[in-house]
This record gives C-alpha cells, structure tokens and sequence, in this order.
C-alpha cells in the first residue's frame, strides 16, 4: 500500500456544528414512518390535544436506516444496564387530520 493509499484509508475527523435551534432540540412523543425503494422518512409527532402537528421531518437512505436502529439499540441496552428496563405501553394514536 502506498503512502497516498494510507492517507486515504485513515479515517477523517469531522468536525460538527450544531445551530443554536437545533441544538435546543424537539420534543416529539410519537413518530410515523413511511419508506420508498431508496428513502425512510421519519416523521416526528407532537401530538396534543386538539391536534398532532409533525415538526420535524428527517430522509434518511435504507443503510443509514439500518445504522439508526442499531445505535438505537446499542443506547437502550445502555440506558436499561444503568437504570432499568423501560416498560412497553400502547401509544395513543393521534386523532384527527396530520397536515404537512
């Protein structure tokens, strides 16, 4: 392997930045999920009475997808050896139209 090869082998820093709204985050107590052959599409739900309103929308390729799920899992496992296994319960659904 030549040095050139070596170079572009080695992993690359990045550096990220988070927005002043970005990073004071969203809240979202529900979420729906729709895919096409090359998307997922994640939406993320307030629901509160009287209405549910998606605020915030995020398209994600199907490997990413993948990689979501498994970092999710990951930080569940986590989460459950630190403070205890999280208890399932049914999500009310949302009455009423969603607008986009």
């Amino acid at each position: 392997m030549t040095d050139q090869n070596k170079q572009e082998a080695a992993p690359q820093e990045l550096q990220i930045q988070v927005s002043p709204d970005i990073q004071r985050g969203t809240y979202a107590n529900q979420m729906f999920v729709a895919h096409t052959q090359e998307e997922f599409i994640l939406d993320f739900i307030l629901a509160s009475q009287p209405a549910a309103m998606i605020n915030a929308r995020v398209i994600v390729s199907p490997t990413h997808a993948k990689r979501i799920v498994a970092a999710l899992q990951e930080n569940i496992n986590n989460y459950e050896s630190h403070y205890g296994k999280i208890d399932q319960i049914q999500a009310a659904t949302p009455k009423g139209t969603i607008r986009h």
